[in-house]
């Protein structure tokens, strides 16, 4: 019997191969053990994605300075995870198109006759709507380096390189974006309709997560991290301005092009 990854000649009750570790399959497939493998995969307590999780809330220095000094089998890997969470968040925003549209709805936040009542500002959210989730994921995976920029230049860069605050970014960013989707969904399904006031509590909770996290990875003093999370967001308030008018100017010209050609 050879082991059916690498080749390797095994003895008939082996249980894994010697040389690649890989588990002997003897059995075909059936819904059963599919749902066996899916078990020990996603909701094993020893599974390294649920004790990532749990050690990002508990403990996130123990898994960035893990992954950054080397260490590759105890926690999963920052670019799984973002994969992960990659896939929820477009699960998500499946289910939102499909049924739950009008919950990204922000004229619904206001009163009709105030300055969101006339054709054009109306067609300018509902174009802001849909391509923030067209380029949801794109966005999502921007802000990544951005984020990592400005904690390089902000937070102790001669302890982490600048790939390294990458690494930190996309742990924390993708273990919001899990969190996000599976409680934003869970609120679409109760209530719809407070779907935006759990996005805007739950940036804020990312917020003050972000500070935990970096406090714990840099050693900060209470006054160090109110300081340079206000840099932090200064900074990021800066460039996300620049970013939202290019976005901006490039959606007047696809309206205007659309229009021209209707």
């Amino acid at each position: 019997m050879n082991c059916k990854n690498c080749n390797t000649n095994l003895d008939q009750l082996s249980i894994y191969c010697h040389n690649c570790g890989g588990k002997v399959i003897k059995n075909r497939l059936t819904l059963k053990n599919i749902a066996q493998h899916l078990g020990e995969t996603f909701f094993n307590y020893d599974n390294t994605l649920i004790m990532t999780i749990i050690c990002l809330i508990k403990a996130p220095e123990q898994v960035i300075d893990s992954y950054v000094k080397g260490v590759r089998k105890r926690y999963i890997n920052p670019i799984s995870f973002f994969g992960i969470s990659l896939t929820l968040t477009g699960f998500t925003i499946f289910i939102i198109r499909k049924f739950y549209k009008n919950a990204l709805d922000v004229s619904n936040l206001f009163d009709s006759t105030a300055m969101y009542s006339d054709k054009a500002s109306q067609d300018l959210i509902a174009s802001s709507s849909d391509f923030s989730l067209d380029y949801s994921s794109l966005i999502y995976a921007s802000l990544i380096p951005l984020f990592a920029i400005i904690s390089w230049i902000l937070f102790n860069k001669k302890k982490y390189n600048f790939t390294e605050h990458l690494v930190i970014y996309m742990y924390s960013m993708s273990l919001y974006s899990i969190f996000s989707a599976i409680l934003g969904l869970l609120i679409l399904v109760i209530n719809a309709n407070y779907y935006l006031a759990f996005s805007t509590y739950f940036y804020i909770a990312t917020l003050l997560y972000h500070c935990y996290l970096l406090k714990r990875l840099f050693n900060l003093t209470f006054k160090e991290i109110v300081l340079k999370t206000l840099l932090f967001i200064i900074l990021f308030t800066i460039a996300f301005v620049v970013l939202t008018m290019g976005i901006g100017i490039i959606m007047a010209i696809v309206m205007q092009l659309n229009g021209e050609l209707k």
